[in-house]
């Protein structure tokens, strides 16, 4: 494939994941539905829409693989949203399983567009579920007084929806309305509106010609709760006929009719301004970016912001010499600054997506993942909303899915140990996300077995890591899991049990500048919380110099600073810490931690910088603050992946870099003691 079609195959997968995105999503909704009894008719036209939009987007791109997959899949929900599939367990599991087999091969045309996997057992498992119906459906028209005309103009989904109407219990209304021509399509669209805040709109039909040649009528037939005069007096609108095809069994007391609202609502929008003009505008005010130009985009920023610092530095040293230009200079460089500050912010709101994007995908694993081990598991989302940078979206993923395998494995019992143990044989997994000032705390938590501290003890000496004479806390021994290799379990799953997977996601977290804990009861459930930076990109830092060295540390997890006195700090077990408001603060000195030797004067005034996540916090010995920054944050690059305590490097200006201090890794250092 040449290079001028690498554009279309980028427009391609943007709209593709977009359809998958919402099909997720959906899927998830419909399988609570199912569980309820509560599936919405407009939820299932939107899924079928989406998987039809897949088929005719992968068929125009000649992705000939995806596009078959999307038409059997397209063909099940049909048949679903006819009525003619229950929505059983059997069925929600097909659907998923194929929203897997697209996901896969529209990931793999993101790689190589001439890749293709087998889908063959996901067709054969559509087909087999399409097979699988059997019986005639129930004649619900019998016996009642339905004119064959109005009968005969259905279509054969509207046939469907107005028996679920009369299953249920609805009356079938008939409202004839005369519109004028120049008008019709607002008045209509207003009086549909209106009629699916209280029934089903179920079909639009024309209705009889009438003596006004300036008008048009329509017939719509909607299912409702209410009687026709009930609604009539709900719409209150004395041009509109209403005519009962079906009574309802159990008709919505009028009482509890929001008259006043609907009326109003229904009075609001027939009395318009007049008719709307057809237009060529999008319906859709929002464009698709690729992230490089995000970017790119705030790199120039980032060379602005320094060209402005220049210029503030400029004009303090023309004001130091008393010339009156200096003060100039100085006004119109906060100017800038202003004007940055809003375009920096402007730029980091495009950046910014909901995590919910993350959380759904991991809904269709915990389900297929459930599944393979026998268990009937739960995820619960809260928080989907909050908002994190794109990148780091995307750099959670790996993370997330080794926490939720671990969770669904390790955590959550069998049906038949959950009973024994008094639980619900349902297992629970909630996965939350909220914001904390400049942070995201994430939280997956999950009400299985747990773990026993003493079992990871007895683990560890196994091992070798620790002596059995060690004398260690509850935490402490929690932060064995995230060792290289260790594990608990003897035996090897295709999940877990290979020694690799918490320390990766330690590594990763420690990455993206954030902080990873874990609590744990036996018996009742494991929680892990990650403290994360909204963005990585351009940070308030303030910049600090210790034995010869300038760093920067990102100002969001700068508590407070203070003069280190002599005699404030004392040693605890090998420690130094320093008493600070009744509280013990373990201190870390950057140029032992680096290893940097330097000569410098021991009388000289030395800070403490206390930097923490939540309730941690650690005291970082250095020799001087300087100022705060905006600085860009670039990462050092796999070759220098290894590096601990670096989050990345910045410029700052005048062919000068210095490095951004990693501060969750500074706080694991310092509390366990060790080094770089």
């Amino acid at each position: 494939m040449g290079t001028g079609s690498l554009q279309p195959v980028a427009e391609f997968l943007a709209e593709a994941e977009d359809l998958l995105g919402n099909l997720s999503q959906n899927f998830s909704i419909l399988s609570d539905g199912a569980e309820t009894g509560d599936v919405s008719p407009d939820l299932l036209n939107g899924i079928f829409r989406d998987a039809h939009s897949i088929k005719g987007l992968a068929g125009m791109f000649g992705f000939d693989d995806i596009a078959e997959l999307s038409h059997h899949l397209e063909n099940l929900l049909d048949r679903l949203r006819l009525g003619k599939l229950p929505l059983d367990n059997f069925l929600i599991d097909c659907l998923f399983d194929s929203l897997s087999a697209l996901i896969g091969l529209v990931e793999g045309k993101s790689v190589n567009p001439e890749l293709t996997q087998d889908i063959s057992s996901s067709v054969a498992r559509i087909e087999g579920l399409l097979s699988s119906q059997t019986g005639v459906a129930e004649n619900l028209f019998a016996g009642l007084h339905i004119d064959p005309e109005l009968l005969g103009v259905l279509t054969e989904y509207e046939e469907h929806r107005l028996q679920d109407n009369i299953r249920q219990g609805h009356a079938l209304l008939l409202v004839k309305a005369v519109f004028p021509l120049d008008s019709f399509d607002v008045d209509l669209a207003s009086l549909t509106d209106n009629l699916k805040q209280h029934g089903e709109v179920v079909s639009t039909l024309p209705g009889q010609n009438n003596d006004r040649p300036d008008c048009l009528a329509f017939n719509v037939l909607c299912g409702t709760r209410y009687s026709g005069s009930a609604l009539q007096d709900i719409l209150d609108d004395g041009t509109i006929e209403i005519e009962e095809v079906v009574a309802a069994r159990v008709e919505e007391s009028l009482e509890n009719a929001p008259h006043d609202q609907l009326a109003n609502a229904a009075t609001a929008s027939l009395n318009d301004d007049g008719p709307v003009s057809e237009t060529l505008r999008s319906f859709s005010s929002t464009v698709r970016v690729d992230i490089g130009k995000l970017d790119n985009l705030l790199d120039i920023v980032g060379d602005l912001t320094l060209a402005k610092g220049e210029i503030s530095r400029i004009a303090e040293e023309l004001s130091g010499q008393g010339i009156s230009l200096g003060k100039d200079l100085g006004k119109t460089a906060h100017r800038l600054e202003r004007r940055l500050l809003a375009l920096q912010s402007a730029v980091m709101d495009v950046r910014m997506v909901p995590v919910r994007q993350l959380f759904d995908k991991l809904n269709r694993i915990v389900r297929r993942m459930a599944r393979d081990l026998g268990k009937n598991v739960e995820l619960e989302i809260l928080g989907g909303n909050t908002e994190l940078d794109k990148l780091i979206v995307e750099k959670l993923a790996d993370p997330l899915m080794h926490i939720i395998r671990n969770a669904l494995d390790h955590g959550i019992e069998t049906g038949p140990e959950r009973r024994a143990a008094g639980k619900s044989e349902i297992g629970r997994i909630t996965l939350s996300a909220a914001p904390k000032g400049s942070h995201v705390a994430v939280e997956i938590r999950d009400d299985g077995r747990g773990i026993d501290p003493e079992g990871l003890r007895r683990a560890a000496i196994a091992k070798g890591l620790i002596k059995p004479e060690a004398i260690m806390t509850e935490q402490d021994l929690f932060g064995l899991l995230f060792h290289s290799g260790f594990s608990t379990r003897t035996e090897v799953s295709e999940f877990s049990g290979r020694g690799v997977g918490m320390d990766v996601v330690k590594n990763n977290i420690s990455a993206l500048s954030g902080m990873i804990d874990l609590t744990s009861r036996p018996g009742e459930g494991t929680t892990l919380s990650l403290t994360l930076p909204v963005t990585l990109a351009i940070i308030k830092a303030l910049v600090i110099h210790s034995s010869g060295r300038d760093f920067a540390i990102p100002l969001a997890s700068v508590v407070e600073t203070l003069i280190l006195d002599p005699g404030m700090t004392r040693t605890i077990e090998g420690r130094e810490v320093l008493e600070l408001r009744h509280s013990t603060l373990p201190l870390l000195h950057l140029d032992q931690a680096f290893q940097i030797r330097a000569e410098k004067s021991e009388s000289k005034t030395r800070f403490v910088v206390v930097v923490g996540f939540a309730d941690r916090r650690i005291g970082l010995v250095v020799d001087d603050l300087y100022d705060q920054q905006d600085v860009v944050i670039k990462p050092l690059g796999k070759t220098l992946s290894f590096v601990r305590g670096i989050s990345g490097a910045a410029d700052m200006g005048n062919q000068r870099t210095i490095l951004v201090l990693d501060v969750g890794g500074m706080i694991e250092v310092a509390l366990q003691g060790g080094g770089l």
